[in-house]
């Protein structure tokens, strides 16, 4: 089904900026997914009560992670967006992990950062270096925690900055134009 979301862009063209799709808005207790097959998003989970989303949340269009889904973005921003945004951002770094599943096979999922760019509280910030270590361990145990409320392990391998977090993305940007079969038998190996 070709939809808006698949004639978007990793970056704008004009600005580049990201594009990051917002899924779950900041203070969530849902998590949202999109549905290719339908061309909506979907309710695909509710956090334990007490846990939600620390800030927006959503995917890199036209990209593909090493976990066969979109490349998953962390958006700093002043205020709760709307799922399906489209918010132009600016990388500041990625948490690199890996994350196992029930049934014990092991991938590659990281975290990019980023700040939205039009934002007013988070403008000073260009790189995780910019942000409170106790900011980012939080972030991050919020990874580990709600995946292991799923049943999986999410593993932190590292923090960097926004030169990998852009290779992250280039890789990504490959891996989505090769066609769909070759992507999955990737994913499967």
């Amino acid at each position: 089904m070709n939809n808006v979301f698949e004639k978007t862009s990793a970056f704008d063209d004009e600005t580049g900026d990201l594009h990051v799709i917002i899924d779950t808005p900041k203070d969530s207790r849902n998590k949202y997914k999109f549905d290719e097959k339908l061309g909506l998003f979907k309710l695909g989970g509710v956090l334990p009560v007490g846990a939600f989303f620390p800030f927006d949340f959503g995917y890199i269009p036209s990209t593909l992670g090493g976990d066969g889904d979109p490349i998953d973005v962390l958006v700093l921003m002043d205020e709760p967006a709307f799922v399906g945004c489209l918010i132009p951002s600016r990388l500041i770094g990625v948490i690199a992990a890996e994350q196992t599943e029930e049934d014990g096979k092991t991938e590659t999922n990281d975290r990019l950062i980023a700040v939205a760019a039009n934002s007013r509280t988070h403008t000073d910030i260009k790189s995780l270096d910019d942000l409170n270590e106790t900011l980012i361990a939080e972030i991050e145990h919020f990874f580990v925690s709600y995946n292991e409320a799923k049943g999986k392990e999410f593993k932190p391998l590292g923090r960097f900055g926004a030169p990998k977090a852009k290779r992250i993305i280039e890789e990504g940007m490959k891996l989505y134009k090769k066609p769909k079969g070759a992507a999955k038998a990737k994913k499967s190996k």
